[in-house]
């Protein structure tokens, strides 16, 4: 049985990022091995002392047309793809001088980071880099004899190898080398081709890519019967990707979904304007409060749901500070998740060894498009991130009572959840606090009547003689169909609801909303959340 071992003799490299890229070539060189590269690769090897061919040596063309033609040439992709000990690849490479590669390095001009950073169409059509990926693939596709690194972590991977193996590689390595490269050239055009859609207006292209880079392998998803991985996919937005981990143990699957359901609801309050705080069990909001500091308004928000709130996640709008910290590790909790953090207050958290501590640096825009992807059988349902903000919508009061102004600002934040409570959902806010929550329930009376008892046992835990739903205000995701949720809304104690309109019966739901002497405001816009 022939060795599945091939020698690296020659080298080809040609990348954007140059993060221990010297350090690399000379341990390559001081092995024997031959550099070819290009550019500013090329520049940056040689003024570091190290001998390398310039690729138009090699081909005996010169870069043209601004860098855009210098690897697109049979001498570097016959040497790539040249199976060895083939008689007629051999037999063609020596007829036309064509010398066989057998290390690439590549990783591509920088389109997401030059998206991201926000730069003009014709800077990202030139970030499109199209040697790159052709090099790549057909390095991967020659695995049997070709090793292709596409990732700068993988330098000591292939070094240790030829260390191992008198200057060799082997084939498992190849293949998994390949694997990635594909996967990199795969998540390059996905994030090209969703830009372009996005630049262009395409609502619905015809091939959707979904594309990422693994930020962390998992223990197991949702169950311990399931595998994961976290991936990342550049989308310049401030959340769980962005985090810095002070603290804590891994975080696991439903950590992650969780922190995410909560950060993304808090960063609906300005932080300019309040302190606001969501507590987050099972992707749903527990507790949610504005308050004049940080750990006002976790108190009550604690108070909306304490028992949920056991082992939940706590999404921050503002600054972690040492008063806040303080009140937040009375009880178990599994993340908290800030822009910023006080030294104090990290101080203060890392007491408690289990909780995990997230700073993102900021907080994502409620308002950014973006989009939401959801597998099916067989398929992808892919849509626009809701993007909708309740301060952004013609509110329009439909019943005979206008609202006060305290009710209106707490209709405000009441919409403000509901949006970021599964469907169909059911939100009482009294005093900038939700007081009582109904989640996912098939019917909407159900949600009405679940989020009413949960005001209801608050006041209990609080000690309380009254529910806490008693002069509430109440927010619906999407219409009420009947009548029904609505006065199971005003049994509760409700005076004000909000929620979108634009049922069949809404002329029976606004008569049932005047005979209560309800104000109701509707928004036009639904927020089911599935």
């Amino acid at each position: 049985m022939a060795s599945d071992l091939r020698r690296a003799a020659r080298a080809l490299i040609s990348v954007s990022d140059k993060t221990g890229l010297v350090d690399f070539a000379r341990a390559l060189s001081e092995r024997g091995v031959e550099l070819v590269s290009t550019g500013g690769t090329r520049k940056a090897l040689a003024d570091a002392g190290l001998k390398v061919i310039d690729v138009s040596d090699l081909t005996g063309f010169p870069e043209m047309m601004d860098g855009r033609v210098k690897t697109l040439h049979p001498k570097v992709h016959g040497g790539l793809l040249a199976i060895r000990e083939n008689p007629e690849h051999e037999a063609a490479m020596l007829a036309h001088n064509i010398p066989q590669i057998d290390l690439l390095v590549v990783n591509l001009y920088p389109f997401e980071a030059t998206v991201a950073k926000g730069a003009a169409y014709e800077d990202c059509i030139e970030n499109i880099d199209i040697g790159g990926p052709a090099m790549i693939r057909a390095a991967a596709k020659n695995h049997d004899d070709v090793a292709v690194i596409v990732d700068v972590e993988d330098y000591d991977v292939v070094l240790g190898e030829l260390a191992a193996n008198n200057g060799s590689t082997r084939l498992a390595t190849r293949r998994k080398l390949a694997q990635k490269a594909y996967s990199r050239t795969a998540a390059y055009d996905a994030a090209i081709s969703n830009w372009f859609a996005a630049a262009i207006d395409e609502k619905t292209p015809a091939y959707r890519a979904v594309g990422g880079k693994l930020a962390e392998a998992m223990r197991y998803g949702e169950n311990p019967h399931q595998s994961a991985g976290f991936y990342v996919t550049g989308e310049k937005r401030f959340g769980v990707a962005t985090a810095r981990q002070v603290q804590g143990k891994q975080l696991s699957y439903n950590n992650i979904n969780d922190t995410d359901a909560a950060f993304e609801l808090v960063a609906e309050f300005d932080p300019s304007r309040t302190a606001a705080v969501a507590i987050i069990k099972h992707a749903n909001p527990c507790g949610v409060a504005e308050g004049a500091s940080l750990k006002e308004a976790y108190e009550k928000a604690l108070r909306c749901d304490p028992v949920s709130a056991f082992g939940g996640i706590i999404a921050l709008n503002r600054r972690l500070d040492a008063a806040a910290a303080a009140e937040m590790t009375k009880i178990f909790t599994e993340v908290i998740i800030a822009p910023e953090a006080d030294e104090e207050a990290i101080a203060i958290v890392a007491a408690k060894k289990n909780l995990r501590l997230l700073v993102t640096g900021g907080l994502p825009d409620p308002r950014s498009a973006g989009l939401s992807v959801r597998t099916v059988a067989g398929g992808l349902l892919v849509q626009g991130r809701d993007n909708a903000v309740v301060d952004d919508m013609e509110l329009r009061v439909v019943t005979k009572r206008q609202p006060s102004a305290d009710e209106l600002a707490n209709l405000k934040f009441a919409f403000r959840v509901a949006k970021h409570v599964k469907s169909n959902a059911i939100v009482y806010v009294n005093d900038l606090a939700t007081v009582g929550v109904g989640a996912g329930q098939m019917s909407r009376v159900d949600s009405s009547r679940i989020a009413a008892w949960k005001a209801a046992e608050a006041a209990k835990a609080a000690d309380l003689p009254e529910s806490l739903a008693i002069g509430s205000v109440v927010a619906s995701d999407a219409f009420f169909p009947f009548a029904d949720g609505l006065l199971a809304a005003a049994e509760a104690g409700a005076t004000a609801i909000i929620q979108p309109g634009g049922s069949m019966r809404d002329n029976e739901v606004i008569a049932a909303a005047d005979e209560k002497n309800l104000a109701m405001v509707f928004t036009g816009h639904r927020h089911f959340r599935h």
